[in-house]
């Protein structure tokens, strides 16, 4: 009786939305300001960073997730109740199942931003040492500025904006910052905070700045290294972990069909 109660609103609701009696859009638009505390305080700069210089109406993807929950928890609620659930059951397995589709999008753009990070740490040491080289013939900022060409596509972007605010006039550490917190991986601001003093440093002692420079690039190498060996470890140890439980398991199942011939 419930099940059939259920089945007849969702008819009544579809074709009053079929008819626009009722504005799905609107209600969601109205619903959303409402809903807006749920909205996880670094979204919109995950989208732009997933999204890079192109426009990005936050308020309208944050409506489609409150759009998609909605749906999924009514198409969830009629799904539990036809299998004969609990209400109160099929209510809270709805609401779970409506705020996984709801945070999937969030999710998604975080593990992006992880990934990204991760792949920066890996690449800026080995920019840093290229940057080293260009450093020692050139000023910081000419080097900075010679070094765009050469750089891994995931910094030019950032080293666009730095060398536009330097030759603005900006001659403040601000700029060297901003990039820091534009790629925020292990020891990047320390890093820029160097490169600033290198820029500043006279004729005589920028030899010795630049050794301390490279030193530190050279320690970033090695960690970058050690990272990516025991990524390769890793990998090579799932694979040999599931080859042995793929040939155990093997050996198991023909050892059991031997015994089911046998008997």
């Amino acid at each position: 009786m419930t099940v059939m109660f259920i089945f007849v609103i969702i008819i009544i609701v579809f074709l009053f939305i079929y008819n626009k009696v009722f504005d799905t859009n609107q209600f969601i638009k109205e619903l959303s300001p409402k809903l807006k505390q749920l909205m996880e305080k670094d979204y919109e700069f995950l989208l732009t960073v997933r999204h890079g210089d192109k426009a990005v109406d936050v308020k309208a993807l944050f409506e489609k997730r409150i759009r998609d929950a909605i749906i999924m928890f009514v198409v969830a609620l009629f799904g539990t109740l036809l299998l004969e659930l609990n209400i109160v059951l099929a209510l809270v397995i709805s609401f779970v199942i409506a705020l996984l589709i709801f945070k999937l999008p969030y999710i998604k753009l975080k593990s992006f931003y992880k990934q990204r990070l991760h792949t920066i740490d890996l690449l800026l040491p080995y920019y840093l040492k290229g940057l080293e080289i260009l450093v020692e013939h050139y000023t910081v900022p000419v080097a900075l500025s010679r070094s765009i060409d050469t750089a891994p596509e995931v910094f030019k972007k950032g080293l666009l904006k730095l060398v536009a605010k330097i030759d603005a006039g900006d001659s403040s550490i601000q700029p060297y910052i901003d990039f820091a917190n534009e790629y925020p991986v292990r020891d990047s601001m320390r890093m820029m905070r160097l490169l600033y003093r290198l820029s500043l440093g006279s004729q005589e002692n920028k030899q010795e700045q630049v050794m301390a420079f490279s030193r530190m690039v050279s320690t970033l190498q090695n960690k970058a290294r050690e990272i990516k060996y025991q990524e390769r470890l890793n990998v090579m140890e799932r694979k040999t972990m599931i080859m042995l439980f793929a040939t155990g398991g093997g050996v198991m199942a023909l050892l059991f069909m031997s015994m089911t011939l046998m008997i």
